[in-house]
């Protein structure tokens, strides 16, 4: 018995030709991921995933809320500068990231879509800079989420991390179990951290060269994680995306402030 599937019209992916012609979307949805070692027990594509993931939940919940959102295909690719002597850590600079995203919106505006939303996976990618310099040559709204941080992480894990750690191994259980090792597997993903004080306490910033700062590509321990936490934080993300995209949808671009 074959079993068939309804195809969600929030995910361009899945839909078709037919059926996009049949609505207008107010608002679209880029996912942007990366390409990068996990420690050792998460996959390359773990950013790829969570972030596609996180905005399927998202729109799926803003969609059933009558908000007319679409999600893109997610750009699998993100900066890894740091990352080129760590094999298949897939790099595109933030100049080509850049140009892949005026031609996306580009292509968007061609059709009457009014706002983008790119959905951050990975935290070597920045796209505060690329919005400020394309959104003067737009009439487009340009904006950026970063998912995982977009709520206190606090009430959900014990030890977050900051790469492959608690917080996104707890997710990966959740979205993609089947691709998780088991955690005996992982190393502690301890960091070896800067010996200037500044760069240590946050306010000066370097871009950091992974292997010399992890002996497993891990950035914090992972052993606390559990698909429970994973759907925990990962549902209260998507709600709060969520409700973003149906106020966002509803909006009109030139009335977002206050007289």
């Amino acid at each position: 018995m074959t079993t068939t599937m309804s195809p969600r019209h929030y995910i361009l992916a899945e839909t078709t030709w037919q059926s996009v012609q049949q609505r207008s979307y107010a608002v679209a949805i880029l996912p942007w991921g990366a390409t990068e070692a996990h420690n050792y027990h998460l996959p390359y594509g773990t950013d790829v995933i969570e972030t596609n993931f996180i905005a399927a939940e998202s729109a799926r919940r803003a969609w059933e809320a009558g908000a007319s959102v679409l999600v893109l295909p997610t750009i699998p690719f993100g900066v890894q500068t740091g990352q080129l002597d760590i094999p298949f850590c897939i790099n595109m600079n933030p100049s080509t990231q850049a140009a892949l995203l005026s031609d996306v919106i580009a292509s968007l505006e061609r059709h009457q879509v009014q706002k983008l939303v790119i959905l951050n996976g990975h935290g070597g990618n920045d796209f505060k800079a690329m919005i400020r310099e394309l959104q003067p040559k737009t009439s487009m709204l340009l904006c950026t989420i970063n998912w995982w941080n977009c709520l206190d992480t606090k009430p959900y894990f014990d030890e977050p991390g900051d790469h492959a750690g608690e917080l996104e191994t707890s997710v990966m259980m959740h979205a993609a179990p089947q691709l998780v090792l088991a955690l005996d597997a992982a190393g502690d993903g301890r960091e070896h951290r800067s010996t200037v004080k500044a760069f240590r306490e946050g306010w000066a910033w370097t871009p950091r060269p992974w292997t010399k700062i992890s002996d497993d590509t891990g950035v914090g321990n992972p052993k606390r994680a559990t698909a429970e936490k994973g759907k925990a934080f990962s549902d209260a993300v998507a709600e709060r995306i969520a409700s973003f995209l149906v106020e966002l949808a509803a909006a009109n671009p030139n009335e977002l402030y206050e007289r």
